[in-house]
């Protein structure tokens, strides 16, 4: 009785060190592969309302403005007309605007999309390939990426035209 409770003791304790390593190891090397602020920003293949597939290298050499939204999501619907018109102003310039919507049919997102007269590039990220790249959380998130590439803000939560004019100052 005595060996076999000292062999346990043993085969827990040897299970103790090993998910404590691991534990320890994973908290020291872990990659995090979440984008940053100043990293280039993650590439992704999304279909458009349009039928196209858009990729990230298509809008490169250009500021760029990833609103991640769903139709379901109050705040998202609340800052896309302020959207759609920065859009209007900003389509001859150097900077883009695209929504990626997560995770909802093509037919809803088309009905949302003309509700709402919205004209810029929208992607459908159904499968939420895209929003696990970046490692969207809560909805709306934006990423304001600069023309070199690199991503100058995360904004997570409802743009207002002010802080949405401020990101941009940062693209230039």
């Amino acid at each position: 009785m005595k060996k076999n409770r000292r062999l346990v003791q043993i085969i827990i304790l040897l299970g103790v060190f090993i998910l404590g390593g691991y534990a320890i190891g994973s908290a020291v090397f872990k990659s995090s592969d979440k984008p940053e602020i100043g990293s280039k920003p993650p590439t992704f293949s999304l279909v458009g309302m349009d039928g196209t597939v858009h990729n990230l290298e298509d809008y490169k050499g250009k500021g760029l403005v990833i609103n991640f939204w769903g139709s379901w999501c109050e705040p998202c619907v609340k800052e896309m007309p302020m959207l759609e018109n920065e859009w209007r102003v900003l389509k001859d310039k150097n900077v883009e605007i695209i929504g990626v919507n997560v995770g909802e049919d093509a037919l809803t997102v088309k009905n949302f999309v003309g509700q709402f007269g919205v004209d810029f590039p929208v992607l459908l990220d159904k499968e939420k390939l895209a929003t696990k790249k970046y490692a969207i959380g809560p909805m709306p998130t934006t990423y304001f990426i600069n023309a070199d590439g690199k991503i100058t803000d995360i904004y997570v939560g409802m743009l207002d035209k002010d802080t949405f004019d401020k990101q941009l100052e940062q693209l230039n």
